[in-house]
């Protein structure tokens, strides 16, 4: 199928790239697939695209990436609207706020968006009882403090 996205115009992608969102994204309730693209010319961040509205795109990248010592347990209700997957069948993404000025840029940590990799199935979680921040500096540490 064909999709119009923000950062690469109008591309094909195959059905079985497509990521659900049953409940939506916070704020975006409406917006429920989703593909993840390369970012261009760039290996570490990557486009988290909204299938029906063009202009939704987010930057999103691996955190454990640049917070090592990332760490959080999901809750029960969240394992089980992914269906149960194992570790080995989860990917975990961060929503970023990129700035004129790399350096500058944050990740949200957390909000994590966890996609099940074995059905395609995607949700944002929102994490309770944790010093993790919606604005971390991607290139400070540790990840534990504000940034």
């Amino acid at each position: 199928m064909k999709i119009n996205t923000k950062y690469h115009g109008e591309i094909e992608v195959k059905s079985e790239d497509v990521l659900t969102f049953e409940h939506g994204i916070p704020g975006f309730g409406e917006e429920k697939q989703f593909v993840l693209l390369p970012f261009p010319e760039n290996e570490w961040f990557h486009i988290l695209q909204s299938v029906k509205t063009p202009e939704l795109g987010f930057v999103v990248t691996d955190p454990f990436m640049f917070f090592k010592e990332y760490d959080f347990e999901l809750d029960k209700a969240s394992v089980e609207l992914l269906d149960n997957p194992s570790e080995k069948e989860v990917q975990v993404l961060s929503i970023l706020t990129v700035r004129e000025t790399l350096h500058e840029s944050t990740a949200n940590l957390q909000a994590p968006i966890i996609i099940n990799l074995a059905n395609r199935k995607g949700k944002q979680v929102i994490l309770t009882n944790t010093d993790y921040q919606t604005n971390h500096l991607i290139f400070a540490q540790p990840a534990g403090k504000k940034g």
